[in-house]
């Protein structure tokens, strides 16, 4: 079983039928409760790939969620957002059957068609959160998001007409908003561990631009400073511009302009060799990103020295 390969599951249909549930009242959109779902058999596949969209609502998951090397354990009611494409695990947290309850809601691209939502989807950024990035849920905020996925099954359930579709999409972007409204407080109101990725983010920097790592393997990107923090690029950066107000590019570029400018006003360097040292291939490439956080070419910053 370790080394089945993931489920494929294309349809809504196709999912209700894996989870042995009753056919779905709509063939693009469901919401369904997990105390509906039987638990699975031991002979059945343990991880799937959707081919649509997924926002889980939990309480008492009773199981480790796995999502890449990553495992997670969950213990209290939580929010997930899955993309099309991801792959998701489950392993039993033990030999009692699982138990949690709360409410899935899963939608396939094709309902999107035709409306904004279809293109702005991609700006909500905790579609690629890792599953231990998950959104903790406050008793009222928990009761918005229910409130707005039992909105969704009694439109699909007492019509299926020409408004159905821009009612339930306007019911989906109050969601999406809400979440994003609520991963912002998470950012803030978790300050133990947001302040220790902070803090954990300068070390890294502090230490490649200390020593001539930069200089031998190059300037490190977003993926490399998000994989060294054991956290996804896309919460990294929330997370940043929500207690900073910049990016995790934007901090790298000031790392990149704090040691330039040390370099540039306390040596005999020539831009090109200050280039090369900071990991660039190219020192035009250099002297263009320093200009548009100085309004100063290298040169001209070096001769205000003088």
């Amino acid at each position: 079983m370790i080394n089945q390969p993931p489920h494929h599951i294309r349809t809504i249909s196709e999912f209700h039928q894996f989870r042995q549930l009753p056919g779905p009242a709509h063939p693009l959109v469901s919401v369904v409760q997990f105390e509906q779902m039987r638990e699975m058999a031991p002979n059945r596949p343990r991880s799937w790939v959707l081919d649509f969209y997924a926002i889980a609502l939990k309480r008492n998951f009773g199981a480790k969620l796995k999502y890449g090397q990553q495992v997670y354990d969950f213990d209290e009611g939580i929010m997930t957002f899955m993309a099309p494409g991801q792959k998701i695990g489950i392993e039993a947290g033990s030999d009692e059957p699982l138990e949690h309850s709360g409410w899935l809601l899963i939608f396939h691209p094709d309902f999107l068609w035709h409306t904004p939502l279809a293109t702005t989807i991609r700006q909500y950024e905790f579609f690629d959160y890792a599953v231990n990035e998950a959104l903790f849920l406050s008793e009222p905020e928990e009761t918005i998001i229910t409130g707005i996925m039992q909105n969704i099954r009694q439109e699909y359930h007492t019509h299926i007409d020409r408004f159905t579709q821009n009612i339930i999409i306007g019911q989906l972007e109050v969601l999406l908003n809400y979440a994003q409204r609520f991963y912002q407080r998470q950012f803030t109101t978790r300050k133990i561990s947001s302040h220790d990725i902070l803090t954990r983010l300068e070390d890294l920097l502090t230490d490649r631009f200390k020593s001539d790592a930069v200089a031998k393997n190059g300037l490190p990107t977003v993926l490399d400073i998000a994989e060294a923090l054991n956290v996804s690029p896309n919460y990294l950066s929330g997370l940043l511009k929500t207690l900073t107000g910049k990016s995790t590019q934007q901090h790298l570029h000031d790392r990149i302009i704090a040691k330039a400018k040390e370099k540039l006003s306390g040596t005999n360097l020539s831009v090109s060799e200050i280039a090369y040292e900071l990991g660039f291939d190219y020192p035009q490439t250099f002297s263009k990103l320093f200009k548009a956080n100085t309004q100063l070419s290298p040169v001209e910053f070096r001769q205000s020295f003088n």
